[in-house]
């Protein structure tokens, strides 16, 4: 009645309340974190990819990106550099290595080639396949795919995801 205080079942019920809204939303956010990383890692690879096109056309010698599901490499044709080889073919003995990153391994790569691991730049930029890299991680980003066609490369996001069934093709991903 003149009391000013908060009795216990007010404090509890307002705990409880922090409590829920604190669990949802941590869900949220991991959520909404997963799928950062994929775009991230595929927002990287695909800077790296046109950088490799467009220091092949300045530099006037083939690049060469070497896939793997958790890694990429990235290497320089030596045929300006004093004893390289320069003969228009990747080897990693032989040739300078530009670039070597690793993906996060919770959310590894895939492509639509699997026996295709290697993507060449020629000197005008022009790339030796037709590709699709897709992440294969449960999350929703905005973009999970990268399609490199002969003179471009887009990021995209994939219409049906691989772990719903869905390909790593260049007809599921949908450039954004």
């Amino acid at each position: 009645m003149g009391n000013k205080g908060v009795t216990l079942i007010e404090l509890v019920i307002v705990v409880t309340i922090i409590g829920i809204l604190a669990a949802g939303l941590s869900f949220s956010f991991q959520g909404w974190n997963s799928g950062y990383n994929v775009e991230r890692q595929i927002k990287n690879l695909h800077m790296d990819l046109i950088n490799a096109q467009l220091n092949a056309m300045q530099q006037n010698r083939m690049r060469f990106v070497n896939l793997a599901a958790t890694q990429y490499s990235i290497y320089d044709d030596d045929n300006s550099i004093p004893g390289g080889d320069g003969d228009g073919n990747a080897d990693p003995a032989t040739d300078t290595l530009v670039s070597q990153k690793d993906l996060n391994a919770n959310y590894p790569v895939t492509w639509s080639d699997l026996g295709e691991t290697q993507i060449e730049f020629d000197s005008r930029g022009i790339a030796s396949v037709d590709m699709t890299i897709c992440n294969n991680a449960i999350a929703n980003a905005d973009y999970d795919c990268i399609d490199i066609l002969e003179t471009r490369i887009k990021m995209g996001k994939l219409t049906t995801p691989i772990s719903e069934g869905g390909a790593c093709s260049e007809a599921n991903c949908v450039e954004r």
